[in-house]
């Protein structure tokens, strides 16, 4: 069976980024967090929880899903985009400018 890493996802770059286990620690410890709350908040809507018990829990969630955003950008620009810039890349700037205006939609 092939690698899923090597199968080419349709809304994905194709390119690959080589994370230290630091950083893939801390990315994937808030994911896990933000895959909590939002069982959290499956179960909320299955037991009748109040509307705005609901939409708090959901503005929670929304603010870590920024947050890893946050730290995610924050990680690209000093590696992928700094060290593309540094060997003659300047298409990356682009890239970036493209990646921002999709986040601040």
């Amino acid at each position: 069976m092939e690698n899923i890493l090597n199968e080419e996802c349709v809304c994905c770059s194709g390119k690959h980024k080589d994370r230290n286990e630091t950083e893939i620690k801390d990315l994937m410890n808030r994911l896990k967090r933000i895959e909590g709350q939002i069982r959290g908040i499956e179960g909320m809507l299955q037991s009748g929880a109040y509307c705005t018990d609901i939409l708090t829990q959901v503005s929670a969630a929304t603010s870590a899903l920024n947050s890893f955003n946050k730290v995610l950008l924050e990680n690209h620009i000093k590696s992928c985009v700094a060290d593309n810039i540094r060997n003659g890349n300047d298409e990356v700037i682009s890239e970036l400018v493209g990646t921002l205006q999709k986040l601040m939609k």
